[in-house]
């Protein structure tokens, strides 16, 4: 209570009465602060030193760039502290669509909202790189890389450890493997140099984990986004590999077409940007393979105990199935 208390005054907002932890957040903790002005959100980040990525930081410098240049469908942020590791910030009412919910209006919705970020004169100085930003082909392929090698050091006292490591040795890895190779020869027809910088103006300030898991839709207002602790600026083809690989409430992969083409011709990212956006797509999917497992690693196990995600057999098990089922949608495509 001491650190709202804090922040209330900090954003010139009378003291806080109650807080209310809020279900749902995965590396952060996440609460209701109600008071004479409320309701506000509170937000304690989650800090480890295998993980040093400033997720205050970028949520924050996100949230005021989208505020000053009037986007008005995300929160707004009042008031932080860097030494308590919390941000307060304005309440949003609205529920999560379901995934059978998804529709083609909202994806054109959550499309807008990108342009919206960036049509314009795109100053994007006083944004950092996003998390594991990527500004060429190269850059895709290693971050990748990357996450395939750290699963390498699984956790040996994880539950199903074993049947991870068999996964891993016979389909994660040589699927990522074929997929690789695909991107590099459908760059190399397109005329796209892997390791060649893509151009100042196909950089954009992405919001990064975006999907509809982090958004709340309500009657008459529409769709809200949330949580953009990986934001900043990077390519388009990783947030829309992202958009169409986040597992937890899927974006239809109907609607990959009318999402590249909304920011392509909306942010006049021409035609390369749109090649670039297509070649990743499938080796985004490796990448949410790697995310699923997780919670095979010891880092990954501290982050979902700090944010209270449920006993770790029950997580393995079922992060494992869905890693199981990426790969063999990759595979087939």
């Amino acid at each position: 209570m001491d650190g709202a208390r804090q922040l209330c005054a900090a954003a010139g907002v009378g003291a806080p009465v109650d807080l209310v932890r809020v279900p749902g957040g995965k590396n952060n903790r996440v609460f209701r602060v109600d008071g004479a002005d409320g309701p506000f959100v509170l937000k304690c980040y989650f800090r480890h030193p295998e993980d040093p990525r400033d997720r205050l930081g970028a949520e924050w410098k996100f949230l005021s760039h989208a505020w000053a240049r009037g986007v008005r469908c995300v929160p707004e942020p009042l008031a932080c502290d860097t030494t308590l590791g919390m941000a307060l910030y304005s309440f949003v009412e609205g529920e999560k669509l379901s995934a059978d919910a998804v529709s083609r209006s909202h994806v054109e919705e959550a499309a807008r909202f990108v342009c919206a970020l960036n049509e314009g004169a795109r100053d994007l100085s006083r944004l950092d790189p996003g998390s594991e930003a990527c500004f060429s082909v190269s850059d895709h392929l290693e971050r990748i890389d990357a996450r395939v090698q750290r699963l390498a050091r699984l956790d040996e006292a994880a539950p199903f450890a074993t049947e991870a490591e068999i996964f891993l040795a016979d389909g994660l890895r040589p699927t990522w493997d074929r997929i690789k190779r695909r991107t590099l020869d459908v760059c190399e027809t397109a005329g796209i140099a892997p390791d060649a910088g893509i151009p100042e103006s196909e950089v954009i300030a992405s919001p990064s984990d975006f999907g509809f898991h982090n958004a709340l839709w309500a009657e008459g207002r529409g769709l809200v986004f949330l949580d953009f602790e990986y934001a900043g600026r990077d390519d388009p083809a990783k947030l829309a590999g992202d958009f169409f690989n986040c597992p937890e409430i899927p974006t239809p992969a109907e609607h990959f077409d009318l999402f590249v083409e909304t920011l392509v011709y909306g942010l006049s990212l021409g035609k390369r940007a749109g090649t670039r956006m297509r070649s990743m797509r499938n080796a985004y999917r490796i990448k949410w393979a790697c995310i699923l497992l997780n919670d095979f690693l010891p880092h990954g196990d501290a982050r979902r105990r700090f944010a209270e995600q449920g006993e770790r057999s029950e997580r393995c098990a079922m992060q494992l199935r869905k890693a199981q089922k990426m790969i063999e949608a990759a595979a087939a495509a």
